[in-house]
């Protein structure tokens, strides 16, 4: 039996999603609403369904940060559940979603509309193979395409490239070079900024810092975690492919999530 999870804040919503599921495909089995991000990821992995509808803007943590989440935790042996975003967006960013192949519903959900999503669902599941390595590397790669499309994942314009980390410590502010930074990793509302002989914390977060670094010297290797590329000793990839990076210079060692990990393969 096919499953499906749905991530809705907003509870008239949620239920009026379900019931439309209901009609349209009765063998489809709900196992939930999830009612924020964080649940839903939980959730997800927990019952690992064949299909999540994530509401875009949800309290806390965002549908597509949840997305990014569910693509790194899920485990290795089974393809990712495909993805349906619920959304309010403009049509500029729904092209965003339409060059990711990532399907997407407008709210209010139109029946008309759902039975189209419905029939690429089953579509996708028919064609894609559960447990085939490649039907998993391409979802994803449709996620990563989905967190750096314009106006989705990231700003449609970029802000300037950060030189100076401004890090403040008491009534000092510490000004740190972009190029002495090893690596940023998310700390709740902070960002620890990790040089060889120091570690500072900004209160800003990782999604906000990221479009202001380079990508070619910059690259995130963990939903938590930008590293800068030639601070990168060796890239260590055990039996079950996990990839760890050792660094120069630095005796900390950074787990590489799957969803990231194809950024290490030899030339």
């Amino acid at each position: 039996m096919t499953t499906a999870l749905i991530a809705e804040d907003e509870t008239l919503l949620a239920e009026h999603l379900r019931g439309e599921l209901a009609r349209l495909w009765p063998q489809l089995q709900v196992l939930g609403v999830a009612p924020h991000g964080a649940a839903a990821v939980e959730m997800a992995l927990a019952q690992q369904p064949d299909i999540v509808f994530l509401d875009i803007r949800m309290p806390g943590m965002s549908g597509l940060e949840a997305a990014e989440a569910i693509g790194e935790d899920w485990p290795d042996d089974t393809p990712p559940p495909l993805l349906v975003f619920v959304t309010a967006y403009d049509q500029y960013a729904l092209q965003a979603f339409e060059r990711a192949a990532v399907d997407y519903l407008l709210k209010p959900v139109q029946p008309e509309r759902l039975s189209q999503t419905l029939a690429r669902l089953r579509q996708a599941l028919q064609q894609r193979g559960r447990g085939s390595p490649a039907s998993a590397e391409s979802a994803l790669a449709q996620l990563r395409a989905l967190l750096v499309s314009p106006g989705l994942g990231l700003p449609a314009a970029a802000p300037a490239r950060l030189t100076v980390i401004q890090a403040g410590q008491g009534t000092a502010i510490h000004l740190v070079p972009v190029g002495e930074v090893i690596y940023f990793e998310a700390a709740d509302k902070y960002v620890r900024v990790i040089t060889t002989d120091r570690e500072h914390l900004i209160r800003t977060s990782l999604r906000e810092l990221l479009p202001q670094l380079d990508p070619e010297r910059f690259w995130q290797v963990h939903r938590g975690t930008v590293v800068r590329c030639d601070a990168i000793a060796t890239a260590l990839r055990d039996e079950a492919g996990k990839v760890t990076l050792t660094l120069r210079g630095h005796p900390d060692r950074l787990t590489v999530s799957r969803l990231y990990a194809h950024r290490f393969r030899p030339m």
